[in-house]
């Protein structure tokens, strides 16, 4: 690595020659960590003419440096930072707020923190049972695949992909694929104008939120459901009830009058992964027709459908533009690409392609291209398919494995998916659990960010079998039965009784 010349900055108040005050500037980059053992400065030339300097005064400050071991001098090659330069012995101190004396309580005027959301533990690959959800699995990405279509999408005849400006559109191969095959597959058709790139599901579900809802707006949601959605309601102004989901998912019965929004996911439940059945869902439009409210279809894991086809689309069947529907490929593909869509009628998306201009302009032109290259040259479909066997097989030991432990599961989808929502014995705290399990190598979810607020069930969990191995299931869900069977309060002793 090199240090920029663009790193220095002389200070006019400064009390001292501009000699010191380089050697200064390179000394406590040094001591602070910014400047590493090894990385190389500026050449006396191009510092000198950075600063607007005497190329004399950066190399007498050098060899000043040298001296004291703060650089090493290599011939012909130019000065580097010392391998044995001195260390900071404040370096695990924590730094001083740097006169910062704004009173934020004051400014900050609304506070987006606070919320209660499912923690991903960032080092997973790590631990031997990772039970955690939508993580990519490298084993069954086709990365390579992957690779080429990104180099095709910064190729010098693909240069428009990278440079375009998309505010007022979006990548006409990935809409084409969108049109054309997605969402057909869902029962759905949608002409470009109806359809709308975002920035992942997340980012759908607040532009929804922020056109239609806010002061003096009634919306409902699931719980439990996915906590990310109860956080934008959150900011969003209105008034949001949550509906209790039981084994068919959200009953359209208990919906209350004066709803302006309901928002779902019939086809796969989050968390319980329960799927709605075909009456509650032409109850759910007949509703929204005759109380007039909208709802927005959350469809995140349709792809994973190994054991039977997946229901039709809650949108395939609205014939009245009530359905505004949510895709994403963060979930099949992986979740850092941040790739989702929305589909809705034109005036809905017209608005929401104007904020979109208004905070971000359009997704990255080059990931679009290279998502619609994947996605058109059969790699998507592909893999997906060997997501489906793998997952298939993963799911059945699970199942079988869970059978055998105190875990019930609470909820699976009828057509796959990959996770199980499972209930510990009563008494059980499943945040205390998965402190208590992570130290014996196992990350399972607790369920309590997926309940609203109030009065929160404790012993609910997640377990995913998207990113760990079959293998290794059977040995991990024993591990939580272990932790469970030894558990201090006694009920999960006596739960298979």
């Amino acid at each position: 690595m090199a240090v920029g010349e663009d790193t220095f900055f002389l200070d006019p108040a400064f009390q001292g020659t501009l000699q010191s005050q380089i050697q200064q500037i390179v000394a406590a980059a040094i001591l602070s960590g910014r400047f590493e053992p090894g990385e190389k400065l500026p050449s006396s030339r191009r510092l000198a003419t950075h600063l607007g300097i005497s190329r004399i005064t950066v190399t007498l400050a050098y060899n000043e440096l040298v001296a004291d071991d703060y650089l090493s001098a290599a011939n012909r090659s130019g000065y580097f930072v010392s391998r044995t330069a001195p260390v900071s012995r404040m370096n695990n101190t924590p730094l001083a707020d740097s006169g910062d004396s704004v009173n934020w309580t004051h400014f900050i005027k609304r506070v987006f923190t606070g919320g209660k959301l499912v923690q991903k533990q960032t080092d997973w690959r790590s631990y031997p049972y990772p039970f955690i959800y939508g993580q990519a699995d490298p084993s069954l990405f086709h990365q390579s695949n992957w690779r080429l279509c990104a180099h095709q999408a910064l190729g010098r005849k693909e240069f428009d992909s990278l440079t375009s400006d998309y505010a007022e559109r979006d990548d006409p191969e990935l809409l084409n694929f969108i049109a054309r095959h997605t969402l057909p597959r869902r029962g759905i058709l949608a002409r470009p104008e109806q359809i709308l790139v975002t920035m992942g599901a997340q980012n759908a579900l607040w532009m929804v939120a922020q056109i239609l809802l806010g002061n003096g707006r009634r919306a409902a949601y699931e719980n439990p459901g996915y906590p990310g959605l109860r956080d934008i309601l959150r900011h969003s102004g209105s008034e949001n009830i949550g509906i209790p989901v039981d084994s068919d998912g959200l009953p359209p019965d208990l919906l209350p009058r004066d709803l302006d929004v309901v928002f779902a996911t019939p086809s796969h439940q989050c968390p319980t992964t329960v799927t709605m059945p075909m009456d509650r869902r032409t109850e759910m439009l007949r509703l929204a027709r005759e109380r007039d409210f909208l709802v927005v279809e959350d469809d995140y894991e349709f792809e994973m459908s190994f054991l039977k086809a997946p229901t039709p689309a809650l949108k395939s069947l609205d014939t009245d533009g009530r359905v505004i529907y949510v895709g994403s490929f963060s979930k099949s593909l992986f979740p850092g690409l941040r790739l989702g869509y929305l589909v809705g009628s034109e005036p809905f998306i017209r608005q929401a392609r104007a904020l979109r201009h208004a905070i971000l302009r359009h997704p990255p032109g080059n990931i679009q291209r290279t998502t619609a290259y994947f996605l058109a040259r059969g790699h998507y479909d592909a893999m997906v398919r060997k997501m489906r066997d793998a997952f298939h097989n993963r799911r059945s030991v699970m199942a079988n494995a869970l059978a055998g432990s105190r875990l019930r599961v609470a909820g699976s989808a009828s057509f796959g998916g990959s996770s199980f929502w499972v209930q510990a014995p009563e008494g059980i705290d499943t945040e205390v659990l998965s402190r208590q399990v992570r130290d014996k190598g196992v990350l399972i979810e607790p369920g309590s960010p997926f309940f609203g607020d109030g009065d929160r069930p404790s012993n609910f969990c997640r377990l995913a079998y998207s990113s760990i191995s079959q293998s290794r299931i059977p040995d991990g869900v024993a591990q939580i039965d272990a932790v469970l069977a030894d558990w201090p309060m006694g009920p999960a002793r006596t739960m298979r009784q």
